[in-house]
C-alpha cells in the first residue's frame, strides 16, 4: 500500500510512534509529514493551513490509505484538498484534549476540544493507545455536546464508538534488555518531562517523608526540560543531598538505558498519561513499575505496581517505597511484570491488520 502519515504535532511520543510504524511495517510505501511540536494554538489550528499551500503536490499524490494523528485539523485539510476526501482514513489518538490537567496558564477556549471531535468525525476509523484514551474522550465529547446550545445531531456519540479500537504505542526490541540492579540503598528513576502534568508536587511530598522516615534510598531524576521547570525540581534537588542520583537529561540514549537497567523501581507521579511509554522501557529494562492507580496505567500494569490514589495517594506512595526498600534489604529481588506482548514483534500484525482493514474495507 501507499500511506500517508501526517503528525501534526509531532512531539516526541508521536515520532516514537511514527517511526515504529515505519520501521516494522517497511512492506508498504510511506510518505509521512510532519510539523513541529510548538507554539501549541497555532500549530492544531493551522496545520491544514500550512500543509495545503506549501504540500499540495503531496498531499494529491494517489494513496491507498491517510493516517493522521489527532493533532490534524482533518475536516479543514479535506476541505482545503478535497482530493484527500476519497482517500480511506485512520486517525490515532496519542492523547485527547479533554483529559488533560488545567495548569491556571490555559486561555480557556474550546477550541482544541472541537478539533479533536471533527477530526474524529472526518476519519473513517479512530484508533486509541489505551481504553482510558478513548473513555475520555467519548466522555469528554459527550459532555462537550451537551453544553452546546442547539442543532446538535443525534448519534454522534454512537457513531464515534462504532468507529473506534484501541491498539497501544508499540514498544522496539531495543529498550527490552537485562536487568543489572546494584548493590546498595533502592534505586528509583523518574524519567518524564519536567512539566507539571508529570507530578512533581507529588513526587516532591512524597520525597520530603521518605527523607523524614530515614529510609535509604536513591533517585535518578532524569527527563526533557524546557524553558519553565516547576519549582519543585530546585526544591527537590536541595532536599534530597546526597540520596540524589543522575540529575537532568540524559543525552546519550546508551547511557539512559543503562540507568534504567540499574534502577529497581521507575515511578510516575503523573496527573495525566494516556499510555505512559517512559515507565514501560523502564519496566521493559527490567525495573518495578511504581505508578498510579489511575489514568492508563492499571489497564497496562498489574496492581501490584500501582499504589493507592486519592486522598491518601502520598502515604501509599511513601508506605510502597518503604516496603520496596525493606524488600531489597533483605536480599528478596524486585520483579518487573512481562510486558512482551506491547513490543512490535508481537503487535505489528496487529497493526497490519488494522491498515488493511481501514484501506480495503473501509471500518
Amino acid at each position: 500500500m501507499k500511506i500517508l502519515l501526517l503528525s501534526a504535532y509531532d512531539a516526541a511520543s508521536h515520532a516514537y510512534w511514527h517511526r515504529g510504524l515505519v520501521a516494522n511495517l517497511g512492506q508498504h510505501q510511506w510518505t509521512v509529514l510532519t510539523l513541529p511540536p510548538r507554539y501549541f494554538s497555532w500549530r492544531i489550528r493551522g496545520n491544514s493551513l500550512s500543509w495545503a499551500y506549501s504540500e499540495r503536490e503531496c498531499l494529491e499524490q494517489d494513496y491507498d490509505l491517510l493516517i493522521a494523528t489527532s493533532m490534524t485539523d482533518l475536516s479543514a485539510l479535506r476541505g482545503f484538498v478535497p482530493h484527500l476526501a476519497g482517500i480511506p482514513t485512520l486517525v490515532y489518538f496519542h492523547e485527547n484534549q479533554f483529559a488533560y490537567p488545567e495548569s491556571g496558564r490555559e486561555y480557556g477556549t474550546v477550541e482544541p476540544k472541537i478539533l479533536n471531535l471533527y477530526t474524529a468525525l472526518a476519519a473513517d476509523h479512530i484508533c486509541f493507545n489505551t481504553d482510558y484514551n478513548r473513555d475520555t474522550f467519548i466522555d469528554g465529547c459527550r459532555r462537550l455536546l451537551k453544553k452546546l446550545p442547539d442543532q446538535i445531531p443525534a448519534g454522534v456519540i454512537e457513531q464515534l464508538e462504532r468507529r473506534s479500537s484501541v491498539l497501544p504505542v508499540p514498544l522496539p526490541q531495543s529498550v527490552f534488555l537485562p536487568h543489572a540492579p546494584q548493590p546498595g540503598p533502592l534505586r528509583l528513576i523518574w524519567n518524564h518531562r519536567w512539566e507539571f502534568d508529570k507530578g512533581p508536587e507529588l513526587l516532591l511530598r512524597a520525597a520530603r517523608q521518605l527523607c523524614e522516615t530515614g529510609v535509604d534510598f536513591r533517585l535518578d531524576l532524569v527527563g526533557q526540560q524546557f524553558r519553565r521547570v516547576p519549582e519543585a525540581f530546585q526544591e527537590l534537588r536541595a532536599l534530597l543531598g546526597d540520596r540524589l542520583g543522575h540529575w537532568g537529561y540524559v543525552e546519550s540514549v546508551a547511557e539512559y538505558r543503562r540507568l534504567l537497567q540499574q534502577a529497581d523501581v521507575v515511578l510516575s507521579t503523573a496527573l495525566h498519561d494516556f499510555q505512559g511509554i517512559a515507565v514501560l522501557e523502564g519496566v521493559a529494562a527490567g525495573a518495578m513499575p511504581l505508578v498510579p492507580g489511575r489514568l492508563a496505567y492499571p489497564q497496562l500494569l498489574p496492581a501490584s505496581g500501582c499504589y493507592c490514589s486519592g486522598e491518601g495517594e502520598t502515604q501509599s506512595l511513601v508506605d510502597s517505597v518503604i516496603h520496596l526498600a525493606g524488600l531489597k534489604r533483605a536480599g528478596q529481588a524486585l520483579s518487573a511484570p512481562d510486558i512482551s506482548a506491547l513490543s512490535w514483534d508481537n503487535m505489528a500484525p496487529l497493526y497490519e491488520g488494522l491498515l488493511h482493514r481501514v484501506a480495503v474495507e473501509g471500518v
